[in-house]
């Protein structure tokens, strides 16, 4: 069975096609400036030179069409025709409290997806967008989504309530959500068969660190608590996000510089985080290199650190122990600095690295803790295109 997963964006299709006897990626790529007559399309055959063009592409029906025409191209392509496509996998941001699992596309699953538009504005209306040019191109094949919020719908009431009036809880559904959870699933998985170990046996703790970041608490192989909230705005800070805030600052600002509500809000996710405090960059990898010559750029590292450290701390107290933590995405997988300062502030814990392993670059997951560490610290690549496709894949079949 061949799998087609599609990640939607306002202006934008992430696409990989797995063959799922193998797991294997046959083709991946992305179109990018939806709507424009410039629109970008980049197609990375498996055994093949990459391919790109600009070309116009004014919405997403005409992306999809044109991804299926870049799978199926005579030259470049990597199937011979669109019947070999068996099944659609797509991401979706917001389950809310609706979805549990991943599920088959119906009329009724796309009903409460738009219902929940106002929960994520800015994702949930473009993975729409995306399941309906798919049904545009593709009327027979049968299609699955995937929710990041799903993987944190086992955490307890104490994890998910706000200490907020209960009727905007009932009434609003205004709780924690969390979300990442495709790649805390897929990396915790990951990690305990690695160590050869039961996932439900360990206490860890994930940490997806990456442009956006989240850290998951998972016990008895669940989620148990995560630092984004009903927004991903929560938690740590990030490259363009603030993360925690006390909340009386928005009323405070918009009060002082005049704000609207949506300057407000575009400031706490958009200017703030790495960025704000740097001045420089919300990219990590420009941070550390400025870092010895920058005093900003290093107050922003420093900052940054701290608040994962803190949150691993409170998780580690929360689930009463730590066994394993787990980095994973783009700084959690490169960043040989953060990971070893970040460690090195958890020895209460019995954390205790391994630099030279901690220096090792590879795709593989692998233990960078030393043998003396008495929690064992991983750094594992995540995959959450794989999952979306496994998931699919197991729904379909």
């Amino acid at each position: 069975m061949k799998v087609l997963v599609i990640n939607a964006g306002s202006s934008s299709i992430k696409y990989q096609l797995f063959d799922m006897i193998h797991e294997s990626v046959l083709a991946s790529g992305r179109v990018e400036r939806i709507g424009m007559d410039s629109s970008i399309v980049t197609h990375e055959p498996a055994d093949k030179e990459e391919v790109v063009e600009v070309k116009e592409i004014l919405d997403h029906v005409a992306g999809v069409k044109r991804v299926i025409e870049m799978l199926t191209h005579e030259e470049y392509g990597v199937v011979k025709s669109m019947s070999e496509i068996d099944a659609v996998g797509h991401r979706i941001v917001h389950g809310g409290e609706t979805f549990k699992n991943s599920v088959i596309v119906t009329d009724e699953v796309k009903s409460e997806i738009k219902r929940l538009f106002e929960l994520a504005p800015l994702h949930n209306p473009a993975h729409m967008m995306g399941i309906l040019a798919v049904e545009a191109n593709l009327p027979n094949v049968p299609q699955a989504v995937v929710f990041d919020t799903a993987f944190h719908q086992t955490m307890p009431k104490s994890s998910y309530l706000y200490a907020i009036p209960k009727t905007l809880y009932k009434k609003h559904k205004v709780r924690r959500y969390g979300f990442h959870g495709t790649s805390h699933a897929y990396v915790s998985d990951v990690a305990a068969k690695t160590l050869g170990k039961d996932l439900a046996a360990l206490k860890m703790i994930t940490c997806h660190i990456g442009n956006g970041g989240s850290l998951t608490a998972i016990l008895n192989g669940e989620s148990f608590d995560t630092s984004m909230g009903m927004t991903p705005l929560e938690g740590l800070m990030m490259g363009t996000r603030s993360g925690d805030l006390d909340p009386a600052i928005v009323p405070f600002v918009m009060n002082k510089e005049e704000l609207t509500l949506n300057e407000v809000n575009s400031m706490l996710n958009k200017h703030s985080g790495l960025l704000a405090v740097s001045g420089l960059s919300s990219d990590m990898r420009e941070i550390t290199d400025a870092m010895a010559d920058n005093e900003d750029a290093k107050l922003a590292f420093d900052m940054y650190v701290y608040r994962v450290k803190k949150y691993i701390g409170s998780y580690a107290a929360a689930m009463n122990g730590l066994d394993v933590v787990v980095f994973t995405a783009g700084v959690g997988e490169n960043s040989v600095v953060l990971r070893q300062s970040v460690c090195e502030g958890l020895t209460f814990l019995g954390i205790e690295i391994d630099e030279e392993l901690n220096k090792i670059r590879s795709k593989e997951p692998r233990v960078i803790s030393s043998a003396n560490s008495k929690v064992t610290v991983m750094v594992v690549p995540t995959n959450e295109e794989l999952l979306i496709a496994r998931d699919t894949y197991n729904l379909v079949k």
